[in-house]
């Protein structure tokens, strides 16, 4: 309902021009799109798993989300676009602002309950505390804090000279109290994947694929790469990013397709690389052309021809250019895949060439030990009734 209340403000007032200090309409809009998977998934967890610590977490991020992203559209609508027509937009605007420091103090738990809803070890407890004394500690300082809400508005609270400015420091320490625990609670995933087995690593394995998602976007913006995209497309980029964590986390959860992850990985290494790869071989074939033809004939110019020409060999390369990235993935990075592929195709040219049942016996027990590699192994052969005489086949 608030993230609903917030799209019918930005709506509302889409036609009013904001001045500068606040984001314009279109990137509110795409922020609360981006995440509105939040109370969805955390909705759906905490209804199917009620027991499961995990999903009231992700109710509660998505109550702060929620509150954060209707704090800009309600002063901007109220101040700008229909100024008095909502009661107290400053204040408003502040208290809402406050779900920041629970939205980040909610971040490491996110990482640490993952998937069971309980901490890795009894150790980790005591970084759990560490968050709880943090946020305990910004909120009020926050409250007073002349920095505070969201877009261009003044803090109604704000305390000025030292005071305010040691209230704002003290709250900065414990907002990098908490980022710092969250990359420590990342590091407790790596602890948990190592201990864990079977469908436990699975869902790890879907985790990781939406954290290294969003790590890519945080390394992006840190280089400030995202100016490359423009405003609106990195907007929802993010949107995009987060919207893959709330699918892989409920995935996870549920263990709907969970072993399909394995062959997500491999196909995002594949594709990933030949993406590259092949535009590399473009670029660099197009550069060169046109280093060559700027010498030879002193043309600023590229012919077209040249053009369709290079489209033409990536074309060309780019099922080879897959065969062999694929071959090298298998043997790189799931070699034991690979080996059992290669057995079972040798397997399966003796079974067409061999006719001797004892001999294709011993090999198919040869086969699954190599490939599964069983404790133990065993073939049973039934007898079978065949116009009216008995005989034994394999079957």
């Amino acid at each position: 309902m608030l993230m609903a209340f917030s799209l019918l403000l930005i709506v509302l007032g889409w036609s009013t021009p904001l001045p500068r200090g606040w984001s314009p309409w279109r990137d509110q809009a795409v922020a609360v799109l981006g995440f509105i998977g939040a109370p969805v998934l955390g909705g759906l967890i905490a209804s199917r798993r009620p027991n499961n610590l995990y999903g009231w977490v992700w109710l509660a991020f998505a109550l702060s989300i929620a509150l954060v992203g209707l704090a800009e559209p309600y002063a901007a609508y109220a101040l700008v676009a229909e100024p008095g027509s909502l009661l107290a937009p400053r204040m408003v605007n502040f208290m809402l602002a406050l779900g920041w420091g629970t939205l980040i103090a909610l971040i490491p738990f996110i990482l640490l309950l993952f998937p069971t809803g309980r901490l890795p070890s009894p150790r980790w407890r005591y970084l759990a505390w560490i968050v709880l004394v943090a946020v305990s500690t910004a909120l009020p300082l926050e409250f007073f804090s002349p920095h505070s809400g969201q877009g261009p508005v003044k803090s109604p609270f704000g305390v000025g000279g030292a005071v305010g400015e040691i209230a704002y420091r003290i709250s900065e320490i414990a907002i990098l109290i908490m980022f710092a625990a969250t990359i420590l609670s990342a590091f407790s995933l790596v602890v948990r994947y190592h201990r864990a087995s079977g469908v436990e690593r699975q869902q790890l394995k879907w985790f990781a694929l939406a954290a290294v998602l969003i790590g890519g976007i945080i390394v992006v913006d840190l280089l400030n790469l995202d100016v490359l995209l423009g405003d609106t497309l990195w907007n929802l980029l993010i949107a995009a990013s987060f919207a893959g964590l709330y699918v892989t986390v409920g995935v996870a959860i549920f263990r709907y397709r969970l072993y399909d992850i394995d062959r997500i990985i491999n196909r995002a290494l594949v594709y990933g690389t030949l993406s590259a790869t092949l535009a590399l071989v473009y670029f660099g074939g197009v550069t060169a052309t046109q280093a060559l033809v700027r010498t030879i004939t002193s043309q600023e110019e590229l012919p077209q021809l040249v053009v369709v020409a290079s489209t033409l060999v990536i074309a060309a390369l780019f099922n080879p250019l897959r065969r062999r990235i694929q071959s090298f993935i298998d043997r790189r990075f799931y070699r034991s895949k690979y080996d059992a592929r290669k057995t079972l195709e040798a397997f399966s040219v003796k079974l067409r060439d061999d006719t001797d049942l004892e001999a294709l016996n011993n090999d198919l027990v040869g086969v699954v030990t190599e490939t599964m590699q069983p404790a133990h192994v065993s073939l049973w052969l039934r007898p079978l009734v065949d116009a009216g005489r008995r005989r034994e086949s394999p079957r």
